[in-house]
């Protein structure tokens, strides 16, 4: 056992003296006490020195060692001698009445920062499942202040009944602001009408209607942004749409390796090889239809790196004129799509922010869920991804 002066230095409790040390199974016990010293009663606020007796209080303490820590606290009583009144001697360490030290709960609350489960917290500190989650029920989150930029999306939470939940971001600090039960606008707009809304100049979303109708109702002054990647999406689904109606028309052999070449298709031409761009001339020329399906989806990639908004509108505009005049029902939907959304796909084309931010946190609530197979409670659920994202936020804002 290592002597009592380094003992004492590496537990990092102040002025505590460690009188005796044992190690039980791998666990670590330390008996321990204060120096004693002078206390003002808190009835009549004499001061005495006067010892009355000590009971021996069992606490559990963070880990120490590579093993768990026990610290048995010889508690003292002072008497005072004006009063008679007896009274526990002040610390800092184990409050009335606790089997574990303040510091063991703020370590647990801090580990919870990582994406670890409850039950591996709980395994690491020696502490059951359910006094871990009690400790983490301290934390809770008020609601948050919106800045320029507003991003908004849903994840698959599968908690509080509902399906999906619906995380708030800050793209442009790139902060978590807060995380809602669900995506239905009578909830978002019961959320949103009592918040500070008038700082914020963008909102980033996806082609959710109902994000677009909140915003439409309570952020009026602020430009709505489309986030670049579901405008691509609609695009490739409509051209990929086309290309599995295409190749079912060939025999076997040729429908695999059109299957098997649909990255090289979804592929920019531009982004090409020689030989790459000769493979897709070739498939290409064996469907009309493909070939006019290629020649939008081309066509609209090079328009979306258009960054002047007058010369975007009027090639977004004849992009849309080409699919509806096409022979593909796939592009006409697409074209559909984009009349309605199209100032918001304007704003996505000429303005720098989009919602990659937060689809990055939504990846990261997903491996949260995995790690701890879920949440059945909202509230804990909520608390849990924003102190996951609170160090975060706390390191780019300071």
């Amino acid at each position: 056992m290592l002597s009592t002066n380094i003992t004492e230095k590496l537990l990092g409790l102040k002025e505590v003296i460690i009188k005796k040390e044992e190690n039980i199974n791998g666990i670590y016990k330390a008996t321990i006490e204060l120096p004693r010293k002078a206390h003002l009663c808190p009835c009549c606020g004499q001061e005495t020195d006067c010892v009355h007796d000590y009971r021996l209080q069992p606490a559990k303490d963070i880990p120490a060692f590579g093993m768990q820590v026990i610290l048995l606290y010889r508690k003292r009583r002072y008497r005072c001698k004006a009063c008679g009144k007896c009274f526990y001697e002040k610390n800092t360490f184990l409050p009335h009445y606790h089997r574990m030290t303040s510091r063991l709960v703020a370590y647990v609350i801090d580990r919870l920062r990582d994406i670890y489960s409850f039950t591996s917290i709980a395994n690491q500190v020696n502490l059951s499942v359910s006094t871990v989650i009690r400790i983490f029920d301290i934390v809770n989150y008020g609601k948050p202040v919106l800045g320029n930029v507003l991003g908004i999306d849903e994840f698959k939470g599968n908690t509080g009944k509902e399906k999906y939940q619906c995380i708030l971001t800050d793209p442009e600090n790139g902060w978590v602001l807060d995380v809602l039960p669900d995506r239905f606008f009578h909830n978002l707009a019961a959320y949103f009408k009592d918040l500070n809304r008038f700082n914020t100049s963008f909102v980033v979303s996806d082609m959710w209607k109902p994000y677009a109708d909140i915003f439409g109702t309570y952020f009026k002054t602020a430009k709505h942004v489309l986030d670049r990647y579901h405008i691509m999406r609609q695009v490739e689904w409509a051209f990929e749409a086309v290309r599995k109606e295409e190749q079912k028309k060939f025999s076997k052999s040729h429908r695999i390796y059109f299957k098997h070449s649909r990255f090289l298709l979804l592929k920019p031409f531009d982004s090409l090889s020689n030989e790459q761009k000769q493979e897709v001339n070739v498939m290409l020329y064996a469907s009309p239809n493909l070939s006019s399906a290629y020649y939008l989806k081309e066509s609209f990639c090079k328009l979306s790196r258009i960054k002047d908004a007058v010369l975007l509108r009027q090639e977004l505009s004849s992009w849309i004129l080409h699919a509806q005049n096409s022979s593909i029902p796939r592009f006409h939907q697409c074209a559909d799509t984009f009349i309605l959304w199209a100032p918001e796909i304007l704003n996505a084309f000429t303005l720098p922010y989009s919602n990659g931010f937060t689809e990055g946190c939504n990846n990261k609530i997903k491996v949260l869920k995995r790690n701890t197979y879920g949440y059945r409670n909202f509230f804990r659920f909520r608390n849990r991804i924003l102190h996951v994202f609170s160090q975060q936020n706390a390191a780019l804002s300071s």
